[in-house]
């Protein structure tokens, strides 16, 4: 038998050969946190191209991961998961809970991804614990000895938090000034948000009510544990 065939009687084999390429958890992740259109699940996953992604999509549409629809013409396709994709969304989360718990802080810090850090911060923004239901909150992250990248988070009652690239002309509200290192490892839960700001390692300037609520209105992944944090 070649050396790069699986037996394809162990379970185990299988499941692998179903989910290894590239990318798979990663898209299905995203859509397990809600995005169905193409643009969306593009903005989840900004390490792949949309050529890569028509193809997996296309992948997992042929292994039954995923369905796709369409509601007439000139509508989005929106891109679904099976029954049988969701029962490994359990399965999934815990093996990221056990590479939060086991892989070193240093490794899971080296390769980071601003625009990824802050599409998953904009779905987590707490707005029933914002001071002021209307705002706009501008994340300016710096990557020594890379670029300075700006981010914009529109919140305004009765739609999706909306994240920017470019600025939306509004008036900011509060200004997070933050390494994109320090961000990721409090968002994540390898240090907290009240261990950065007193390294100056972020910095809040703008709305007081939101300066002091930040810890309450920007949740942190769902992977943060109190045991990975500093004290």
């Amino acid at each position: 038998m070649a050396q790069n065939v699986y037996p394809k009687f162990c379970p185990i084999a299988m499941a692998a050969d179903l989910l290894e390429p590239r990318w798979t958890l990663l898209v299905l992740c995203e859509m397990w946190n809600g995005s169905t259109r193409f643009n969306e699940i593009s903005r989840g996953v900004p390490g792949m191209s949309p050529g890569l992604l028509s193809k997996r999509l296309k992948d997992m549409q042929a292994k039954g991961l995923v369905e796709r629809h369409t509601h007439g013409p000139g509508a989005h396709s929106e891109y679904l998961t099976t029954p049988q994709a969701d029962e490994l969304e359990p399965i999934v989360k815990k093996l990221g809970e056990w590479a939060h718990r086991n892989i070193e802080t240093d490794v899971s810090l080296q390769c980071l991804d601003a625009r990824m850090l802050m599409w998953n911060i904009r779905r987590k923004i707490n707005r029933s614990a914002l001071p002021i239901d209307k705002c706009v909150i501008q994340f300016t992250l710096n990557d020594p000895p890379h670029s300075q990248a700006n981010y914009w988070l529109v919140v305004k009652p009765g739609v999706d938090t909306d994240l920017c690239y470019l600025d939306p002309g509004h008036n900011v509200d509060l200004f997070v000034v933050s390494e994109l290192r320090a961000m990721t490892s409090a968002w994540m839960g390898h240090t907290t948000f009240e261990h950065e700001l007193e390294e100056e390692s972020i910095s809040l300037i703008g709305h007081s009510g939101m300066a002091r609520s930040l810890t309450k209105w920007l949740i942190r992944s769902s992977f943060a544990e109190p045991s990975r944090e500093i004290a």
